[in-house]
């Protein structure tokens, strides 16, 4: 697809970084499945995907977690794999 941010760039399958916050509740999760722009690096998140990310903030600001970083892996059932 044609990138939204700088027009000029196609968007390739690739992995990012994504950085979740709310009120003091911070989560990154690394190597989330994304379309990244070969111009720009502007990355694209699945809306399947953003979906499966927001529900595991939700479970871990539930917990009481301030902060994690975790590792993205997704089957059937979203998982999250601490580091």
């Amino acid at each position: 697809m044609k990138c939204a941010m700088c027009k000029r760039g196609e968007t390739k399958p690739g992995i990012t970084s994504v950085l979740l916050t709310r009120d003091h509740f911070t989560l990154v999760m690394r190597d989330v499945p994304a379309e990244i722009c070969d111009v720009c690096g502007e990355d694209y998140i699945d809306g399947e995907i953003a979906k499966n990310l927001y529900y595991m903030a939700e479970k871990m600001q539930e917990q009481g977690t301030l902060l994690d970083v975790r590792k993205y892996q997704y089957q059937n059932d979203p998982v999250c794999v601490t580091e």
